[in-house]
């Protein structure tokens, strides 16, 4: 019995170190790549340690003229924490009131925002946005687009939520509706704190997708370069004179 339990706990020891390693390889050869120049990226790319290490990739984050390392990186931290605070308050609200709310047409309005599950909009969305911007007399930029992004619709996240939060006994709300909790008092005071576990899954989504998220901050940031975002300035270093400087070193 006892070698038994002591084979188990080794194979289960040695999936998750594999799947560990898998996980993290990829973050591994991206800092060993950082260290290579692109010549050594393009003719050797599956060699882990490079051959020649060398700075010049640093040294050309931190002195090019037109990527601002240290403002970026604080606009990306800014604009990511802002939005998903925005994302977790909205989804939580919605999927909460979706869910234990008592209102007429409840279910028809749910089904209208389930449909927008499947509706693709592109960049069509983009102008009218701008236009809502001029009836508010909103200059483009960071502020802007997280101020947009408040009346934004998380569908997925709202049906996160609702789950969640029809799984909980409806016996907490009636007890706090004896003890004079208010429908808004009750989701402070009760549901809230029972449904952290599904926001914090919402939080680290919204976080990985706002720091990724390209698209919009360049179109919004394009006339405030001192407002991008670091993926943009790292996709617009690519196309500038730093990546020829990073050619140059190779």
């Amino acid at each position: 019995m006892r070698r038994n339990k002591i084979i188990r706990y080794a194979l289960s020891y040695l999936i998750l170190t594999l799947v560990l390693v898998v996980a993290v390889f990829p973050i591994v050869y991206t800092v060993t790549a950082s260290f290579k120049t692109n010549r050594e990226i393009l003719t050797n790319p599956g060699s882990l340690i490079p051959a020649e290490p060398t700075l010049e990739n640093f040294k050309l984050i931190f002195t090019s003229d037109t990527f601002n390392f240290l403002p970026m990186l604080f606009n990306s931290i800014y604009y990511t924490l802002a939005n998903v605070a925005i994302m977790v308050v909205l989804s939580s609200m919605a999927g909460y009131v979706f869910s234990r709310g008592k209102f007429p047409g409840r279910n028809f309005l749910f089904a209208c925002f389930s449909l927008l599950m499947f509706v693709k909009t592109g960049g069509i969305e983009i102008y009218p946005k701008f236009e809502i911007l001029g009836l508010f007399h909103l200059t483009r930029g960071l502020p802007a687009l997280l101020f947009l992004n408040m009346f934004a619709v998380p569908v997925a996240n709202m049906y996160l939520v609702r789950g969640y939060v029809d799984a909980l006994p409806k016996e907490l709300d009636e007890s706090a509706e004896m003890d004079g909790c208010t429908f808004i008092s009750t989701f402070f005071r009760i549901v809230l704190p029972l449904i952290k576990p599904i926001l914090a899954t919402i939080a680290i989504l919204t976080f990985q997708g706002s720091w990724n998220d390209y698209l919009m901050p360049t179109i919004f940031t394009i006339n405030n370069p001192e407002q991008q975002t670091l993926i943009v300035g790292l996709m617009a270093l690519k196309s500038s004179s730093g990546a020829d400087q990073l050619e140059y070193h190779a």
